[in-house]
């Protein structure tokens, strides 16, 4: 949780939710089985589970980079595409 809180805070997570929900009661096509507070949380939970995930993928490529023999500089060009290969390959192991 504590990757979680360094990237989003908590209440913008919660203001995201919100968005969210807010949007699915404005679609006509959407019916809610359960109170418009119970499908915020649920939100909330898909939303932190995404980041969480995603800071991960973003510290294993990060560290992946991190274990190279030499030492490769954050920012530069080389870094920036060995971040891009590393993170698409993590991505790949998730299946998305």
């Amino acid at each position: 949780m504590a990757l979680l809180e360094m990237r989003v805070a908590r209440d913008k997570v919660n203001r995201l939710a919100h968005t969210v929900t807010d949007a699915l009661v404005a679609m006509p096509e959407v019916e809610f089985v359960k109170d418009h507070n119970t499908i915020r949380l649920e939100v909330k939970q898909i939303l932190e589970a995404l980041l969480l995930q995603e800071a991960r993928i973003d510290a294993n490529a990060k560290q992946k980079i991190e274990s190279q023999k030499r030492t490769i500089l954050e920012g530069s060009q080389e870094w920036d595409i060995l971040y891009r290969k590393y993170y698409n390959e993590e991505v790949k192991k998730l299946g998305v």
